[in-house]
Parts: structure tokens; sequence; C-alpha cells
């Protein structure tokens, strides 16, 4: 086992390889054998509603009213955020909205400006 990499999600060293992927049973995370060196982050792209390809500090554009969970505010249409920070996680953009404070965002209720 000492040859096969280990787990790019976990750093479980029980990994094995089964055809072209390699497969961590700790955590049941799945990567192919091409890109063993890689991290997921490195390859990760995120698009905007209209498919434009979102980059760290954009400024984009909100297209739909969101509630703000836990509270009675609301994001309204159109409001411009400035300097966003693109993250891994279910929702994708990290940012700070002038009257409402630090919020993450996903990128299918956004354009980039």
């Amino acid at each position: 086992m000492s040859d096969l990499p280990p787990c790019p999600q976990c750093n479980s060293a029980f990994t094995y390889k089964d055809g072209s992927l390699y497969i961590c049973p700790e955590c049941a995370h799945e990567w192919s054998t091409d890109s063993a060196g890689e991290t997921a982050d490195s390859t990760r792209v995120i698009k905007d509603a209209h498919g434009t390809v979102l980059h760290d500090g954009d400024s984009i554009i909100v297209i739909k009213d969101l509630k703000v969970k836990g509270s009675s505010l609301v994001v309204k249409v159109g409001t411009k955020v400035k300097n966003i920070r693109l993250v891994d996680a279910d929702h994708d953009i990290d940012c700070k909205i002038d009257g409402i404070g630090a919020m993450k965002l996903k990128s299918e209720f956004v354009r980039k400006v």
C-alpha cells in the first residue's frame, strides 16, 4: 500500500486501486489515476447563471430575491457584490453585502458584471 497516494479528502493511507480509479474505504471518495497529483480545487470551475466563469475578486449581481436564513432580511434583485471569494462547498461564493454582512451564495443565483 505504500506506493498508492493517500486520499485527498481524509488523508487515509488505506486507498486501493480499482481499474482506473483510486478508492478510499474510509470516506468512500473516488478519484482518477490521471489526477492523483492534483487537488480537487485546481480543476473545479465555478460558473454563474449565464455560464460565465467566475474568479476570485470578481464583481457579481444577484438575479433573484434571496431570503436570509434565520432573519427577516432579503437580498434584493440587482444587488451588486464586489470582491467575491470562491470556496469549495455547497454555497460556492463567500462575500460581504452592504447592510447585511458576510454571506455565502450559490453561483446559480448570480451573474458576473
